[in-house]
């Protein structure tokens, strides 16, 4: 089969199907798995399609957030080896960051290192923190319904007046054109600031958020280490040209 007849199955089978497996679109066009990457990373180039986890989506700019219950829901398992192995690079002494978010949430658990400063912008990350007994500093701003996350002019603000070891950020999309991103802009700023305001960064997302992008972007791959559960052989060795890897296995 011609590539333009592959390229135009391939289109027709996501316009109907959404998303699409890459098993799929190898039975479908009798092709071999090395073929159809190098397919969907043109059509990806030429802004047709996004490559997601295991195959290929519609391309689309996505704004949905979820709330902190629906997202507590996914990929737990995943999250909390992430979050897990994120704190085990806290080391005593360390000023950290801890982002809003689920997965950074699953970390306070696990930060057993002495004497230790936390400063976050996450509400639903107080009662946690503050059974551990780990001195706390919370931002001020306007508080998010959804995410419970502070956002705005007061976080940017708040934020300014420190410097950290180690921050560690919860994001929507890791894309390897596109970066980092989530769908909130002013969200997206209080996570840039914090990871220009820290001497190391790293990004927290499991596989499901690998590849994806949304409409505010938070920086570039290179400016943090990404902590997953999973990445391909391709993904792998694209992303190594770009940033730190810290893959995390079962």
């Amino acid at each position: 089969m011609l590539t333009e007849e592959r390229h135009r199955l391939i289109l027709e089978l996501l316009e109907e199907k959404k998303v699409v497996k890459l098993q799929e679109l190898v039975e479908a066009t009798s092709s071999s798995e090395s073929t159809i990457r190098r397919d969907l990373s043109q059509l990806e180039k030429e802004k047709k399609l996004r490559r997601v986890h295991g195959g290929a989506a519609l391309l689309h700019q996505k704004r949905e957030e979820l709330s902190v219950l629906e997202k507590s829901m996914k990929n737990i398992d995943e999250k909390r080896i992430i979050a897990k192995y994120a704190a085990s690079l806290v080391q005593d002494g360390d000023c950290i960051y801890l982002d809003a978010g689920t997965t950074t949430l699953e970390m306070i658990p696990h930060l057993n290192a002495r004497d230790i400063i936390v400063v976050t912008n996450g509400v639903t990350h107080l009662d946690a923190l503050l059974e551990k007994e780990i001195p706390t500093y919370l931002l001020g701003g306007m508080i998010k319904k959804k995410t419970k996350a502070l956002i705005g002019r007061g976080a940017l603000s708040s934020l300014e007046n420190y410097s950290f070891d180690k921050c560690f950020i919860g994001v929507n999309g890791v894309h390897f054109e596109y970066g980092y991103t989530t769908p909130d802009p002013e969200e997206a700023m209080v996570k840039s600031l914090a990871i220009k305001l820290s001497r190391q960064a790293y990004v927290l997302a499991d596989h499901s958020k690998i590849n994806e992008s949304t409409f505010a972007k938070i920086a570039d791959l290179q400016a943090a280490a990404i902590i997953t559960d999973e990445l391909d052989a391709e993904l792998l060795e694209l992303y190594e040209a770009k940033t730190v890897i810290e893959v995390v296995t079962k």
